[in-house]
């Protein structure tokens, strides 16, 4: 959930940020765990395990009617996927 403030850390001069021992329990980080960062247009930041879900579960939520009928096309992901986000992140925007 957006807008909960779970921990902090600080950047170092080499660049370096710890991950608080509260965040690594909840996400079940273990030393060596591959971290992702994606940048928003808005200037936030999302940081998360890497390798967490499966292409079966990115399935299910973007197709959560079950199996298509047919085959899914390019086009048709690319609109799961931006609904998706839409729903996922819209902080009442939308």
């Amino acid at each position: 959930m957006w807008g909960m403030v779970l921990a902090r850390s600080k950047v170092t001069a080499q660049g370096q940020v710890s991950v608080p021992a509260k965040v690594r329990e909840r996400l079940g980080i273990q030393p060596g765990a591959a971290l992702e960062w994606e940048a928003g247009a808005d200037g936030t930041v999302i940081v998360r395990r890497a390798g967490r879900y499966s292409s079966l579960d990115i399935h299910r939520v973007l197709f959560p009617e079950g199996p298509p009928q047919r085959a899914a096309t390019v086009k048709d992901m690319d609109e799961a996927i931006t609904e998706h986000f839409r729903r996922e992140h819209a902080r009442g925007r939308y």
